[in-house]
């Protein structure tokens, strides 16, 4: 058996300072990492931590002269040697140390260097919160080590991450920047959720996880967040999440249905100050969409007149800014004074540009007011715009009526003629009752626009597959065009194919089998069409029957709209119920004809495309619908979230569709009586819709979206 030989340490013994000289043969010649000040404060803080490596100097013949050079510990030996100078230490302070013998010098001191473990990130991130717990304060902990406070921060708020997390980054699982993406939230079971998907996604860009973390918040910079003023909303007692790494600006706001209500009630105060200068309506939101104010008149004011002094300012500045522009008329650069003194003047002469218009009172009596939020988050007020019904009783009877008025003098005397500004508040509804999730209501209007979204592609795709039934479809606009219309004018032949937009973005749209097949099959039809218009005969021409089929079957298909569009003030007059009816009731027979399956199309019930969008009633019919009674009382006592969630589970694969989505059975409808139409399916209005946002997570989608 072979005899182990052990091994024997290098003895260690404390040696006087100023009987240490550096070595030559230290192999670290560049300077890096801690500064020999900061290494000076450490150890005048903690003493030293770790021994010095040294060897006897001997003389020519081979004698010790009671010195000692150090070649493994160079640094710490100029830390020792500033706090000797700062007179710190005592020239004669014993310092431990190791004595080595035998070997090489430079080999010792490459080793001590090399074999160097740098400490892990995350053991870093969990001594500053030890530290921190211990009840130093972050500057404290900064100034010990060598750090701004911010870094503490950064590293405090690391080691506040899900531990699961940091298991996963501990065995390389994560990276380093994908973890601090982490960081935005405090919500560890949320952070698990993130991570569950997007690594199973692929998703996992640092970015793509921010995202993912905060889809239910709102940034700092919008401009709700702007016009209320973020300290205001903390003080309401709404929490802000910050990005401590990067700009994020100004963090999120976590409590969206909170900042909704102080923006809500902010605007509110607003519309009632302005109600008070005698305006028959005023309509609040927080932004309205484009064509808002089309169909209405907007009255013609004019500002108000200046006074003596407000012109004499005018008159100053515009000299002012004359004079300047001229002084400086050939540098190319204008001094940071002058610069900054020029658009004081610009703001200010604004200022008199902006200033309020005078109406003649008569109009406001009948004229409304816009109250919205502008995109830098300041208040928004839209004066003067009058409905076309606020103008027709004057003008059927002008003469009778216009005597009942009073007159600009009265009214000037007087104030406005007495009448109760209505105030309307987009997205909420006045003594609104709290919904209730037990009754089963209708679908509300963007949900059914969602859904007939859905079926609107799944139904081009299938008609583009049915070349004779679209020969058919598109015959019978040739027809209707030709014998129930007016005649066409302006050209020879006027058939128009016009491609409907989708009003809304319904979940899943983009991505559904639908669109993938509808936008490859136009794709390769691009690719087989010439480029030039001109050419574009020839090419037809030399297409077989069957190609002209297919091909006239793909257009027809992009002319296919079987959208719900629910009536509202800015859309009646581009839709009624009766052509909305009509365009149900059409689609319905063409997705008969082609054999329309939304199932097998790639639809299916999810949380966000419809179980999440509807009642818990709804919810438990869907499930006993597709699976039966039983499946039903399995998750009848959830709350509507979870109910949800295992709705989905429970339907997935079992081709369950909601009402909009399903092929129509003739033999099953009423039969129409006194030439009325079958009605469309229930929905609500949009203020009832707005009472069903109530929901547990309706706010945030919203907020979201």
């Amino acid at each position: 058996m072979t005899k182990v030989q052990k091994i024997t340490l290098s003895p260690s013994r404390d040696i006087p300072f100023n009987k240490l000289v550096l070595s030559q043969s230290n192999v670290r010649r560049v300077k890096a990492g801690v500064s020999i000040e900061q290494l000076a404060e450490s150890i005048a803080q903690r003493t030293l931590l770790q021994s010095l490596n040294v060897r006897a100097v001997v003389d020519g013949e081979g004698n010790e002269t009671g010195m000692f050079e150090v070649p493994a510990g160079g640094r710490r030996y100029r830390a020792l040697e500033l706090l000797v100078k700062q007179k710190r230490m005592s020239k004669t302070q014993a310092v431990p140390c190791v004595v080595r013998e035998g070997g090489i010098a430079e080999d010792d001191s490459l080793a001590e260097n090399d074999e160097r473990v740098g400490l892990h990130p995350l053991d870093q991130f969990r001594a500053f919160k030890t530290l921190s717990d211990a009840g130093l304060s972050e500057e404290d902990i900064a100034a010990r080590h060598f750090v701004t406070p911010a870094i503490v921060k950064q590293r405090l708020r690391l080691a506040s991450v899900s531990q699961r997390l940091h298991e996963v980054y501990a065995e390389d699982g994560m990276t380093l920047e994908q973890l601090i993406a982490f960081s935005v939230t405090a919500d560890h079971a949320r952070q698990e959720q993130v991570w569950e998907n997007v690594s199973r996604s692929g998703y996992d860009e640092p970015y793509q996880i921010r995202r993912a973390l905060t889809e239910h918040a709102v940034r700092a910079s919008d401009r709700r967040a702007r016009f209320v003023g973020v300290d205001a909303y903390e003080r309401a007692g709404g929490a802000v999440e910050r990005d401590l790494f990067q700009h994020d600006d100004g963090g999120w706001l976590q409590d969206v249905a909170l900042l909704d209500r102080l923006v809500t009630e902010k605007l509110t105060v607003e519309a009632e100050t302005i109600a008070r200068e005698g305006w028959k309506w005023i309509s609040v939101a927080v932004d309205f969409p484009y064509g808002h104010a089309a169909g209405l008149r907007e009255l013609d004011g004019k500002p108000a007149d200046l006074t003596v002094e407000e012109q004499a300012t005018i008159d100053a500045l515009n000299a002012e800014q004359a004079k300047l522009e001229l002084d400086y008329q050939d540098v190319d650069e204008l001094p940071d004074d002058v610069d900054q003194r020029l658009g004081q003047i610009e703001a200010a002469l604004m200022a008199f540009e902006q200033r309020s218009i005078i109406y003649d009172p008569i109009d406001i009596a009948r004229a409304g007011v816009f109250v919205s939020i502008d995109s830098e988050g300041r208040l928004s007020v839209d004066h003067g715009y009058v409905r076309p019904e606020d103008e027709a009783p004057l003008a059927d009877a002008e003469v009778g009526q216009a005597n009942d008025l009073p007159s600009k003098d009265d009214q000037v005397a007087s104030g406005p003629a007495v009448q109760r500004t209505a105030i309307s508040v987009a997205g909420t509804v006045a003594d609104a009752e709290e919904d209730d999730e037990d009754i089963t209501r209708p679908l509300p209007d963007r949900l059914l626009t969602e859904l007939t979204a859905h079926r609107t592609l799944a139904l081009r795709d299938a008609l583009a597959e049915s070349p004779a039934i679209a020969f058919q479809a598109v015959l019978h606009n040739f027809v209707l065009a030709a014998f129930y219309r007016f005649a066409s004018s302006g050209s020879c032949l006027e058939i128009g194919l016009r491609t409907p937009t989708f009003p809304t973005s319904a979940p899943g749209l983009r991505e559904s089998a639908s669109a993938k097949a509808v936008e490859a099959r136009h794709q390769s039809w691009k690719a087989r069409l010439p480029k030039d218009e001109k050419d574009l005969w020839d090419a037809l021409t030399a297409l077989d029957d069957t190609a002209q089929a297919s091909l006239f079957a793909h257009c027809a298909s992009l002319a296919v709209n079987a959208l719900y569009e629910p009536a509202n003030r800015y859309n009646t007059g581009r839709v009624s119920a009766h052509g909305v009816r009509s365009r149900i009731d059409q689609a319905d027979v063409l997705a008969r004809a082609v054999g329309l399956d939304m199932a097998r199309a790639g639809w299916k019930a999810t949380v966000d495309n419809y179980l999440g969008r509807v009642t818990k009633p709804r919810i438990l019919d869907a499930v006993r619908e597709a699976k039966g009674e039983s499946s039903a009382q399995l998750i009848d006592h959830l709350k509507k979230g979870d109910m949800a969630k295992e709705a989905a589970r429970l339907l997935d694969g079992s081709g369950w569709l909601p009402e909009p989505l399903r092929l129509v059975d003739v033999a099953s409808e009423p039969a129409e009586q006194d030439g009325e139409a079958r009605p469309l399916p229930e929905f609500l209005s949009d203020d009832e819709e707005r009472e069903v946002a109530a929901d547990e997570d309706r706010p945030q989608r919203d907020a979201a979206e």
